[in-house]
């Protein structure tokens, strides 16, 4: 018998919002955090628009020497965790600190570091390089620093498959606490990669948006006329807990992580497979962990990443899956409105499912203006609409070819 997980903290700041209940009342709100770039000069640059973090001061959270040995995936990965395990309650004395892990989700990384630093090399010498710039940049060091914080010695990594990161974190540290490799796991995702070479690599791949004149209606999932995804950042962290140690330590539980799935497409570096095959194996994969069968399923988190390859093959793989069901099913995308926040988004996704369940509450689609014919199913568009979920499922993918999805329910004794 595998042991069950639940959901006990959440914790999130990103472009909507400096804490996860922020966030989510922005995302029911339809409020989208898209804006012309101002954390570097766009001057030749034919994308202008990302997801900033707004007013963000590091010196509100971290001393101002801690703040500069850090770089803001970190930062953002450690606000985030310190709010969930406030959440959740974690005081000293109430876990074991070898039986606590973390598990870490980033596509990326240290990008800002990264390039701060190449660009000292090659412009005042290699002996200018700072010492921090290893463990500043390395994509494992926001799991190590949340260890560090807070005297969590147990299971210790990071999971790095561009945007399916945190789905895979979440879906890795289910399956040790299931089989007792540790009681509780701080696991999500983060992300801090709107910096020159990032967005410029991006817009290179011609991924992104260059709706410049227009930036809050720039992420479109499934609309007709989309045109590329929002980079976007920050962080969404959950603490996941053994049921058992949650009760008997009074815990409030928001849902139980109940089933995963991972597939790999074996088919393009950057493109899904038109069908969406390999989306719809791990879709089914998750069902069977969960004992659940598609028409048990009220909501589904899209990846909708409002590009036209990924929204049209997402939609078939989900009619794969669910059949009939697929236009009975709410479904809706959060990048809709916090731009794709890489390697954090599946996080923030899992916490979209949590509220969901907890209110009863599904945050639209925003700017589904002109839906694609081929896109046909319930977007939930541009408003939010009160449903009762007792299960959602949210769909994470990623540039390899890599799909996950996770199946949140509503804890039931």
């Amino acid at each position: 018998m595998k042991r069950r997980v639940v959901i006990t903290g959440i914790g999130a700041i990103t472009p909507v919002g400096h804490t996860a209940e922020e966030t989510w009342q922005s995302l029911v709100a339809g409020v989208c955090g898209t804006r012309l770039i101002t954390r570097f000069d766009t001057e030749g640059l034919p994308v202008r628009i990302a997801a900033e973090v707004k007013d963000y001061d590091a010196e509100k959270y971290f001393d101002r020497k801690e703040a500069r040995r850090i770089d803001p995936y970190t930062q953002f990965a450690m606000i985030a965790a310190n709010e969930a395990v406030k959440d959740a309650k974690l005081e000293e004395g109430s876990f074991v600190p070898e039986r606590v892990g973390v598990i870490t989700g980033a596509g990326i990384g240290g990008m800002l570091t990264f390039e701060e630093e190449c660009v000292k090399c090659h412009t005042v010498g290699p002996r200018r390089i700072s010492p921090f710039f290893i463990p500043k940049m390395i994509g494992n060091i926001a799991a190590a620093h949340i260890s560090i914080e807070h005297n969590f010695k147990g299971i210790n990594f990071n999971v790095m498959s561009a945007c399916a990161s945190a789905n895979h974190a979440l879906g890795t540290a289910m399956r040790a606490i299931q089989y007792g490799d540790a009681d509780i796991i701080i696991s999500g995702g983060t992300e801090a990669a709107v910096t020159p070479l990032a967005v410029g690599g991006f817009t290179s791949m011609r991924a992104l948006s260059t709706r410049n004149d227009d930036p809050q209606t720039a992420s479109r999932p499934f609309d007709k006329e989309r045109d590329g995804f929002v980079m976007s950042e920050g962080a969404a962290i959950l603490v996941l807990e053994e049921l058992e140690h949650a009760k008997k330590r009074g815990a409030k539980i928001y849902g139980e992580l109940k089933g995963y799935g991972a597939t790999g497409d074996a088919y393009h570096i950057t493109a899904p497979t038109e069908d969406g095959e390999g989306s719809s194996r791990a879709m089914l994969m998750a069902l069977e962990d969960a004992d659940l069968k598609p028409e048990d399923i009220d909501y589904i988190n899209a990846h909708g990443t409002s590009t036209p390859l990924n929204d049209k093959g997402e939609t078939q793989s989900i009619k794969t899956v669910f059949g009939e069901h697929a236009y009975k099913v709410k479904i809706s995308s959060s990048k809709s409105m916090v731009g794709h926040m890489l390697g954090a988004a599946a996080g923030l996704e899992a916490i979209a499912c949590v509220k969901s369940i907890e209110t009863g509450i599904i945050h639209p689609t925003m700017n589904l203006i002109n839906p694609d014919p081929e896109c046909d199913l319930d977007y939930t568009p541009n408003k939010a609409v009160n449903q009762k979920v007792s299960a959602a499922l949210s769909n994470s993918l990623g540039f390899g070819g890599h799909n996950s999805a996770i199946i949140i329910t509503r804890y039931e004794e």
